[in-house]
């Protein structure tokens, strides 16, 4: 390996390693706020809070527009086994999904800046970065969206961003490998909840109750039928499926009440709205058919990540290799947020093991991250 690619794969290493061993949940990230200033305050960039939670190095190189690239920090509530001589120093909470690894590519990123502007780094000059850059770590991707609050922040217009980019790592693609596609790549994820409400009695007077279970039981295999044929007749993917299904009390008594829990995916606010109607329509069938009430309810998720078409052209033809997704994926990411504030592209960087993520034994070689740096670059210089 040269010189240069060992020096950058220590220093990945080292933060990736090190930030492993701090997991933080949620908004709280006190260790590793202090442990990403420690590293960005070297640099010849301005660090920034633009709101609770998160911090950004911005390089102001007098450009006039910027380009941001965003790492997420937030880790999971889960107890790590890995055995590794770096896990979690936090009982209970463990970087399960990777975002050790984007904070450090992100770190090796904004060193790579202040080097170019520094005149540090041979064959590439700062006049060369056609944009401002400025390098975003977020907090509550595992949660709450933190992404929607730094977009709220004004931060972006203030530096005058005009495009964003961001990865996850991904196991199920080869080590090193990156891939994306234009358009929708992640989906609008939404909570559906449902209660039943009816009139519990003993079955041997069961024509006095108002079977809660019945409605409930009538309603979940419908609605997920019905958001199939939804997909089905509109070419979009909709998907619908309950996990979670709760009525009564004993075996011999008709449930007074019953709930069901859900998630939903789909790829396009349109379609959402579709299946929520439908949905809705479908539970009220199903309590009016077993002369009980419902209360549907719907929460607001995260928006798709859908990738610009034309930033996405300039991306692939700047990253040898980069393959394409052949069908959008349902799982949900909240750089959706800053796809609706301006364009971006999201990524995804393959760690080539059999561990997926938010296992309790997920862990990845560092290598795969020099692909990520190498990309992050790229994107920087890109016209």
């Amino acid at each position: 390996m040269h010189a240069d690619k060992n020096r950058e794969l220590a220093a990945l290493t080292r933060w990736r390693r090190d930030l492993h061993r701090i997991p933080e949940l949620d908004d709280e990230l006190p260790e590793t706020l202090a442990y990403l200033r420690g590293v960005l305050q070297d640099l010849p960039c301005e660090v920034l809070e633009p709101c609770p939670g998160a911090l950004c190095a911005w390089f102001d190189l007098g450009r006039d527009s910027s380009v941001a690239i965003r790492a997420d920090m937030d880790a999971l509530p889960v107890p790590e086994r890995t055995g590794a001589p770096y896990a979690s120093a936090h009982p209970g909470r463990m970087h399960a999904c990777g975002h050790d690894g984007h904070m450090a590519m992100a770190l090796a990123a904004a060193t790579w800046v202040g080097d170019v502007a520094r005149g540090r780094v041979d064959g590439v000059c700062a006049q060369e970065l056609p944009r401002n850059v400025l390098v975003v770590f977020q907090p509550a991707e595992e949660t709450t969206g933190g992404a929607a609050r730094v977009c709220g922040s004004g931060l972006f217009e203030r530096v005058r961003a005009e495009r964003i980019f961001g990865f996850h790592l991904w196991p199920e693609l080869p080590a090193g490998t990156l891939a994306s596609r234009p358009g929708a790549l992640l989906a609008r994820s939404s909570e559906v909840t449902a209660e039943f409400l009816g009139r519990a009695s003993h079955i041997a007077r069961w024509r006095e109750g108002r079977d809660a279970l019945a409605a409930a039981a009538r309603f979940v295999p419908s609605a997920e039928a019905m958001c199939g044929r939804l997909a089905e007749e509109s070419g979009e993917p909709c998907l619908l499926r309950f996990g979670r299904l709760e009525a009564g009390t004993v075996r011999n008594a008709i449930a007074g009440q019953a709930r069901a829990e859900g998630s939903l995916r789909v790829f396009s606010d349109e379609m959402f709205e579709r299946a929520r109607e439908a949905v809705a329509a479908l539970a009220d069938n199903a309590a009016a058919a077993e002369g009980c009430s419902v209360e549907l309810g719907f929460s607001e998720g995260y928006p798709p990540v859908v990738n610009d078409a034309d930033l996405f052209a300039l991306a692939e033809a700047a990253l040898p290799g980069l393959a394409r997704v052949e069908e959008p994926l349902l799982i949900a990411e909240d750089f959706s947020f800053y796809q609706r504030r301006l364009p971006g592209v999201f990524l995804l960087l393959g760690t080539g093991t059999n561990v997926p993520l938010h296992a309790d034994t997920f862990d990845f070689d560092e290598r795969v991250l020099l692909a990520g740096l190498d990309a992050y670059r790229r994107l920087l210089l890109m016209p």
